[in-house]
């Protein structure tokens, strides 16, 4: 596995990590339980296409790395392409929910593009840093400093909340569950960035070797 590969399964655990304490806050906050099932199957798939879009980004950052060269406009344009082919496969993935769902590129691009530049820089810094560390821990370290890495992550979790409240608006609900689309949109957002500063901060102690706190751990390799 080489660095690249490192980081795009670290940014996966990371971002799964993120899905489970999602849907455990939204077990404690939601007021219709008959939502979770559904729910549940809606973020698993949108976990699934934020890993997919994210391992785009990392190794297009690598491959800029390795050329010698730095990942700029064009870059970003053909994954954002890309990313309209991996909506495509989410939303056959999530046909069987009993909620229709109509991607508002219009609305959604903004906030995918501004992640996908964030990611973009952030995992080629990390990889140039890697080109003289012994393993990815070493290479995430020499980076970026803890309290700089932990807001880094945060941000980044926050742009994948605010890209999901922007789909989540975009649901057309059954009638029975109409009336809590805005509550439930609103929710998710908030447990959303709960979670992200809960996650950054767990992730940045297991970077600096020191126990993360309650909840789920990232693995470095």
């Amino acid at each position: 596995m080489d660095r690249a590969d490192a980081l795009a399964a670290c940014n996966r655990s990371l971002l799964r990590a993120f899905s489970r304490q999602t849907t455990e806050r939204l077990n404690d906050r939601l007021p219709v339980r008959m939502a979770l099932s559904w729910l549940e199957h809606f973020l698993a798939q949108n976990v699934a296409k934020e890993v997919r879009k994210d391992s785009l980004v990392i190794r297009r950052a690598g491959a800029a790395l390795a050329s010698a060269g730095q990942p700029g406009a064009e870059a970003v344009r053909e994954l954002l392409a890309a990313t309209h082919e991996i909506d495509k496969a989410f939303l056959r993935n999530v046909a069987g929910i009993p909620v229709g769902i109509v991607i508002r590129h219009d609305e959604i691009e903004p906030i995918r593009r501004q992640r996908i530049e964030r990611l973009l820089q952030v995992a080629y810094h990390i990889l140039q840093s890697g080109q003289t560390a012994p393993n990815l821990r070493s290479a995430l370290q020499g980076a970026y400093p803890r309290a700089e890495l932990e807001r880094l992550i945060q941000d980044l979790m926050r742009l994948y909340a605010q890209e999901t409240r922007a789909l989540s608006q975009s649901l057309h609900m059954p009638m029975l569950l109409a009336p809590l689309r805005d509550r439930l949109t609103r929710t998710l957002y908030e447990v959303m960035t709960e979670a992200a500063v809960a996650l950054a901060r767990q992730a940045a102690a297991a970077v600096y070797r020191r126990a993360p706190a309650q909840g789920d751990s990232v693995r470095l390799k």
